[in-house]
């Protein structure tokens, strides 16, 4: 056997000896501190906001109808168009209340006639009366016809005017302004005075109305927390509008009222937003969430979702590190999520340390290493 190959051999069998000799490298201590993150809370003031799903309507509605009885000679409008208040919308066939019309003029023409007669029939009387050339009582009568005969001419005027107003009535008009919808009827379709089905229907889009409940059981906690002082009244009364898509409505509106009376059947308060819509973006029956503000609770402390957990009964709780650096389960009260945290009402004090990171780590009374990753704002 070669020489090379021997001392190969001798070599690898030594390495072999030395490796089962050495010792198998050191574990993890199990009683060191676990490392964890923690943040340190403190009190402050809280906007205290609410998220209420709702239906938006237009601020005016308005449902055309014709005031008069005929037959649709044409539509005078592009169905989905804005149209202007007074616009003609729909033509009526006129001739029969054109013919009224002129009926109407030749009774006021005669009866002027009649009464231009008798006034002079009048004056006359009047003169010989005072001669003793007529008696009184034809005197009388004479004055009493011209009378008459003038509160005739005011009926036939004002049976002129109803004559006028019912031809104008034959063109359909926008009673307000706006963006009208779909036509139910078509050229030839008779129609009738102040009928149930509106012709089409106009609706101002340049405000929307967005109109959200809230629970009645949320309102009266809010207010005896702002009776307590605990709560202050809101900053602000603007409302956003979060869409059905997810995106957030860029303009801001207004909250206009919060209804008096308490609906029975679901324990809930109408609340009504005003949003201004100079673009159209916003279309009625849609369905939107609002986000407005109720007040600001002045020492609010904030912990992180991620450092909240739940227990068996579903209570929250959380872990903080104690003054001997040891971790302690500690269970809390909140009242809602701002952001990414919790409202927490009970259970923390400021300057306390909760921990955030490696809670997989973590025992009750069990020590760790905290590292501060920030305060919760």
């Amino acid at each position: 056997m070669p020489r090379s190959i021997l001392t190969g051999a001798a070599i690898a069998l030594a390495v072999l000896l030395s490796a089962c000799g050495a010792k198998a490298p050191a574990g993890p201590d199990p009683n060191a501190p676990a490392p964890v993150g923690v943040v340190v809370v403190r009190t402050e003031p809280v906007a205290l906001t609410m998220e209420l799903s709702g239906r938006t309507s237009a601020s005016l509605v308005s449902e055309v109808r014709p005031q008069v009885n005929g037959v649709i000679q044409a539509r005078l409008f592009q169905e989905g168009s804005n149209v202007r208040a007074g616009q003609a919308l729909y033509q009526i066939d006129p001739a029969t209340y054109r013919a009224s019309l002129d009926s109407a003029n030749a009774a006021l023409a005669q009866a002027q006639a009649t009464a231009t007669s008798a006034k002079l029939k009048a004056d006359r009387y009047k003169e010989l009366v005072a001669i003793n050339a007529v008696s009184k009582q034809d005197n009388d009568d004479a004055q009493a016809a011209a009378q008459g005969a003038a509160a005739n001419v005011l009926a036939q005027r004002a049976a002129v005017q109803q004559a006028r107003i019912n031809l104008d009535y034959t063109q359909v008009r926008a009673p307000i302004s706006g963006r009208i919808g779909k036509s139910t009827v078509t050229p030839g379709a008779l129609v009738t005075a102040n009928q149930a089905t509106a012709l089409a229907t106009v609706q101002d889009l340049g405000k929307i109305y967005v109109d959200v409940t809230q629970s009645a059981a949320d309102l009266l906690k809010l207010r005896r927390a702002m009776a307590a002082g605990a709560v202050d009244a809101p900053t602000s009364a603007q409302v956003r509008l979060v869409l059905e898509d997810g995106s957030t409505y860029p303009i801001a509106g207004t909250l206009a009222f919060s209804d008096i009376t308490v609906d029975e059947g679901t324990g809930s308060i109408g609340l009504r937003a005003i949003f201004p819509n100079p673009n159209g973006a916003l279309l009625p029956g849609l369905y939107v969430r609002a986000r407005l503000e109720q007040g600001v609770a002045t020492s609010g402390i904030l912990a992180p979702q991620a450092a909240v957990s739940r227990d068996p009964k579903g209570s929250a709780t959380v872990y903080v590190v104690d003054a001997a650096g040891k971790a302690q389960l500690r269970p809390i009260t909140v009242s809602r999520t701002v952001g990414d945290k919790w409202l927490v009402t009970s259970g923390l004090k400021p300057g306390e340390r909760v921990i955030v990171e490696g809670l997989q780590k973590v025992r009750p009374g069990g020590a760790v290493k905290p590292a501060v990753i920030g305060a919760a704002r």
